[in-house]
């Protein structure tokens, strides 16, 4: 018997269908093992030795791959063709060797389309474990370890309210924090567009103005109103005529097929997805074997899958379409054995596969290949120059036509930047004509700052400066997202402060190890290791010798100590300078005491040293200026007629909140949101600072119902019981009978709403296959799919925004399938633990 492993239980049942009967076909379901999350399990000291652990929840499967091992004749180790497939692989092996349990024979074979004639293709050529793409894992695997386990904790220790340091991360994170301050910095410059209406044998165009008084003009050339008119003036007197009329051909070839980062690029700027989410399901279309491997650097396809291309275009087209010759891509990968073939269709036959996001994205898959193969655009491009009489006023009017669209039939590449305007079509024009002139407008506009990064524009910046590699980019953004140091508006990513403070905290104490090129030549150094041309340990060793003497230097510096050197680190952003020259540094409420960072228990803000007697604070991510405001301290809105205590208003670390007195004993109630700040005043706080309020007694137990403010929102209470109320005015107002019935309700759905009078979060549509509409709820745990029938959890891995019609009814059938047995037969369970008693035994014998 011949034992297959590869990683995923779908590909597994794939490819043993492929294989015959002789196979035996097993997943690891991904990796099996990793460095344990505490200190020691990289040891320096001893060549860098690695200290593995098994996954605990891959148990279960380490042992059916050990149980099978066992009886095998040969292991043929069939995970994905780059360097993490090769590592799994080793892992795999690995395992089996520690448990006794290799067969006499192992080899590797790499495949990268589920297919069975690519993977029959693959088994007879079967190859060793290639030992460079190990020692490059382990070398990644160890530098990410000690990174991390040696830089956090001196986050942690010297910068409250940080979370993590990694080597590729940090560096990411400070490409955006630099596009935030490019932004801050930025300083907008006015200036004007002066364009004519023109028309020329009934077809209307624009000119723009490139000539005044003589002189040519370019874009920020009119910088204010008085000369925009004057020139606007100039071409309504003006009679022009056409001086010369260019016109130039013009070619554009298809681009290459996707890579992994130009994957992640397009289907972010043309399909709004997540490069996680993008990654997420083209692996799902690799394992249904509709596209090739999706982790490659290559641009290259195979040259039968070229000659099907060409016949598909062909078919579709016409012979006009197709090239003389094929379109042959070199790929610009640094490191060869992770530069396999692009990403394209199994089938150039099939146009379509799946549905929903899946369907998205293979026909973006599909066109951006097939147009890869197909004839170039051609183009007219043409520019016309126009001058007043008196040559002093210039225009011109550019366009351009398409003679033969060629690939751009297909498909047309995105872009992160704004369109060329200037590609319009014109009217036929030659040398003496005289366009009517219609209107002729005057226009302010304004330079604007660098924008942020979209997840395409920041995976191209990445790859552009040569850190981290495309197989890591999903998981490098995923970081930052759930870090928080980073927040994503109208897809664009925000530098939050968290994110500012530790890139702050990096380049002043670690500049080296963020610097954009120290990051790309580590990178180059492991790419020699995958290549076989430099030794992983003395990488790891080259890296370590100065890093940690850093790290110890910087942990035994005092927080203070570190908190005045990032004071003055960050002074322009914390505290620019004033426009009227005066000291921006000066505290706006005491006007005595200067401001400076300060660190806390939850982390830094800006204080002033004339505490305590001046209260002033400000967060950290509220940089100084005009109009500088911040928290003064507490705000005295009066005292508490009963107690004759004070009453003042606070601003704490979740938001803004009412105190009644001082000290441990002092009462606290936080201001909710929904509460008018325009109307809150004594009252207002008062009647929170009385919470719970008693609405009455149950007619029937006879205990009391109260009302409330907890941390989920205002509720009723009675009996251990609750009901949820939808409004902070309701918690004042909500009477008797209205709460008698409020918690039946509650009580009647299992202390939620009744099932069924919730609103749904969306209707997706109906099942495709049962024709039960399909909804998406809000649940307890978590949002979920239902159709009426079967509730179904979205899995962590997918975005509710993003589900489709299609995921959601497989998410249904995948937990009808596996739903419980009927009652009945529930009781016939205890008979299977029977033999349970024999699985020490079996335990023992295995590992043993």
């Amino acid at each position: 018997m011949q034992l297959v492993i590869v990683e995923s239980p779908a590909k597994a049942k794939t490819i043993e269908k492929y294989l015959g009967s002789d196979y035996r076909v097993l997943a690891s379901y991904g990796h099996v093992r990793d460095l344990p999350a505490k200190d020691g399990s990289v040891d320096p000291d001893d060549g860098f030795a690695m200290e593995w652990e098994n996954y605990a929840d891959k148990a279960k499967q380490l042992k059916a791959i050990t149980d099978e091992a066992k009886k095998a004749d040969r292991l043929i180790l069939a995970t994905d063709p780059d360097r993490e497939g090769e590592a799994i692989s080793w892992h795999v092996l690995e395992v089996l060797r520690n448990r006794k349990a290799v067969p006499k024979e192992v080899e590797r074979v790499t495949f990268n389309a589920i297919t069975k004639a690519t993977v029959t293709e693959a088994m007879k050529h079967p190859r060793q474990l290639d030992t460079d793409l190990i020692d490059a894992y382990r070398a990644r695997r160890a530098l990410d370890y000690l990174v991390g386990f040696t830089l956090s904790p001196v986050l942690w220790r010297k910068l409250p309210g940080a979370k993590s340091a990694g080597r590729v991360q940090s560096v990411a994170l400070r490409i955006i924090v630099d596009r935030e301050r490019e932004i801050e910095a930025f300083r907008a410059q006015e200036y004007w567009s002066v364009t004519a209406d023109m028309e020329q044998d009934g077809t209307p165009f624009t000119a723009r103005l490139v000539t005044f008084e003589g002189r040519k003009l370019d874009r920020l050339s009119i910088g204010e109103e008085g000369t925009a008119l004057r020139a606007k003036k100039a071409v309504e007197e003006g009679r022009f005529s056409v001086q010369t009329v260019e016109v130039k051909p013009a070619t554009r070839n298809p681009p290459p097929p996707f890579t992994t980062s130009t994957l992640q690029q397009e289907a972010s700027r043309k399909l709004g997805f997540s490069a996680d989410h993008t990654m997420r399901i083209a692996q799902g279309l690799y394992e249904d074997g509709a596209i090739t491997y999706m982790r490659t650097d290559g641009v290259q396809m195979d040259s039968s899958a070229i000659s099907a291309a060409r016949k598909a275009i062909a078919d579709r087209y016409d012979a006009g379409y197709v090239p003389d010759k094929p379109r042959l891509y070199q790929t610009k990968a640094k490191n060869a054995q992770e530069a396999h073939e692009a990403i394209r269709p199994t089938d150039f036959g099939k146009d379509k596969m799946g549905g929903g996001d899946h369907a998205r994205l293979y026909d973006l898959i599909f066109k951006r290949a097939l147009a890869s193969q197909m004839a170039s655009a051609r183009m007219e491009r043409t520019s016309v120059e126009l001058a007043d009489g008196s040559g002093q006023t210039g225009l011109r009017a550019t366009g351009q036509v398409v003679l033969f669209p060629g690939y751009l039939a297909l498909y047309e590449e995105g872009s992160d930047d704004s369109q060329d305007e200037d590609a319009r079509r014109l009217p036929r024009l030659r040398e003496g004509d005289a366009p009517a002139k219609k209107a002729v407008n005057a226009e302010q506009h304004f330079t604007q700052p660098p924008p942020r990064f979209s997840e395409a524009s920041l995976v191209k910046r990445l790859e552009e400066l040569g850190i981290g590699r495309p197989s890591t980019y999903a998981s490098i953004i995923k970081t930052l997202k759930d870090r928080a140091y980073v927040r994503v508006e109208k897809n664009r990513f925000f530098a939050e402060e968290s994110g500012r403070l530790v890139t702050a905290f990096l380049e002043r104490f670690f500049e080296k190890y963020v610097g954009y090129d120290f990051t790309a030549g580590l990178e180059d150094e492991l790419d020699e290791v995958s290549g076989g041309r430099a030794e992983w340990q003395a990488v790891l060793e080259s890296f370590w010798k100065d890093f940690k003497p850093r790290t110890t230097e910087v942990m035994e510096q005092k927080p203070s100590e570190v908190t005045a050197e990032l004071d003055k680190f960050l002074e322009p952003y914390l505290f620019p300078a004033k426009a009227d020259g005066g000291d921006p540094r000066l505290c706006p409420n005491c006007g005595l005491g200067q401001l400076a960072l300060r660190g806390g228990k939850f982390g830094a803000f800006v204080a002033c040293s004339n505490y305590p007697d001046c209260k002033y604070t400000r967060r950290f991510g509220q940089p100084g200026g005009e109009g500088d405001t911040g928290d003064t301290g507490p705000e005295v809105m009066g005292q508490d007629s009963e107690t004759g205590l004070e009453v003042t208003k606070r601003s704490g670390r979740f938001g803004p909140y009412v105190q009644l007195g001082e000290g441990k004993e002092a009462k606290r109630a936080s201001i909710p949101k929904d509460v008018p700040g325009e109307d809150f005043g004594l009252d207002w706080a008062l009647k929170l600072l009385s919470l719970p309020r008693t609405v009455g007694i149950h007619p029937e137990s006879g205990n009391p119902i109260t009302a409330s403010i907890g941390r989920y929102g205002p509720y009723l209470a009675h009996d251990g019981k609750y009901a949820r109320l939808t409004s902070t005015a309701e918690v004042f107002e909500t009477g008797m009978n209205a709460a008698v019935v409020k918690l039946a309700e509650a009580a009647a759905g299992g202390g939620r709403p009744q099932r069924g009078s919730r609103e749904p979060l969306k209707i997706l549509g109906k099942h495709p296959r049962t024709e039960a509409e399909i909804k998406l709820m809000e649940g307890r745990f978590g949002p979920y799919v239902t159709d009426g029938v079967t509730n179904a959890t979205l899995p962590k891995s997918v975005e509710k925004d993003q589900l489709t019609l299609e995921e959601a009814a497989q998410l249904i059938d995948a937990r009808a399938a596996a739903a419980p047995a009927a009652k009945g037969k529930k009781k016939a369970a205890p008979k299977k633990k029977a033999p349970a008693k024999k699985a020490p035994a079996k335990k023992a014998k295995a590992t043993a």
